[in-house]
């Protein structure tokens, strides 16, 4: 996996059910930095990266009805969470910037992080130790483990949602919904489902979505504008 990194071979990286070669390699790039340093690489990338498609800084490419949806759902009383397969640190410096989300409410793929008092003061050191891939049946677990209350809506793009859609909205006590995006505008944004451009297939969440009563959104033709301004 680390030959393919340095060759670019990203469909290499991409192998694996939770994607583990590619998890491994990133873990790999980060165990020994601190926290603080790693940190300030995220910053230094937030500020300064720029989309190669769309030449804008990454900040403002988010989906203008995902921030539309979680300032609704604020208004009215929920506490929204992310639940990703990104890393956890890494979304932690800037999620609350670009959609209002503390990190506390944060839930990502995770390593172990180990502690030392240092000349300078506590430092916290990033390892390869128990690496955890948040993603498909994960999810529900991280869900479990580091929020303790069965969501009642969930929303995902992929099928590394599906078990958290399941989880969300199949024999739950109380009223739930499900939904899902489904990128169909190759033109605005991207198209996929079975033939995927990187990470993202969505085959069999869209098959359960129609038995599930989850709502699919169709990017082309139910969002009139993708990218927030």
């Amino acid at each position: 996996m680390v030959q393919a990194a340095l060759a670019g071979d990203v469909e290499t990286l991409l192998k694996g059910h939770r994607f583990e070669g590619l998890m491994q390699v990133l873990a790999l790039t980060h165990a020994g930095m601190t926290i603080g340093e790693f940190h300030a690489a995220v910053e230094a990338w937030f500020t300064s990266a720029t989309h190669p498609r769309y030449s804008r800084p990454y900040v403002d490419l988010t989906y203008l009805p995902m921030q539309e949806l979680l300032r609704h759902l604020r208004a009215n009383g929920f506490k929204n969470f992310i639940v990703s397969g990104g890393g956890t640190d890494f979304m932690h410096v800037w999620a609350e910037r670009v959609y209002g989300i503390p990190p506390e409410q944060v839930l990502g793929s995770t390593a172990r992080t180990t502690f030392e008092l240092r000349e300078g003061g506590p430092v916290l050191t990033k390892t390869l130790d128990q690496l955890f891939v948040n993603d498909k049946e994960g999810k529900p677990v991280m869900i479990h483990q580091f929020i303790g209350r069965r969501p009642i809506l969930c929303c995902g793009n992929s099928d590394g949602d599906l078990a958290m859609l399941q989880y969300t909205t199949i024999s739950n006590p109380r009223p739930s919904f499900g939904l899902l995006v489904h990128h169909t505008d190759g033109e605005r944004e991207y198209a996929y489902d079975a033939v995927k451009k990187s990470t993202g297939r969505l085959v069999d969440a869209l098959k359960e979505a129609p038995g599930c009563g989850w709502l699919v959104v169709d990017m082309k033709h139910d969002w009139t504008v993708v990218f927030h301004d």
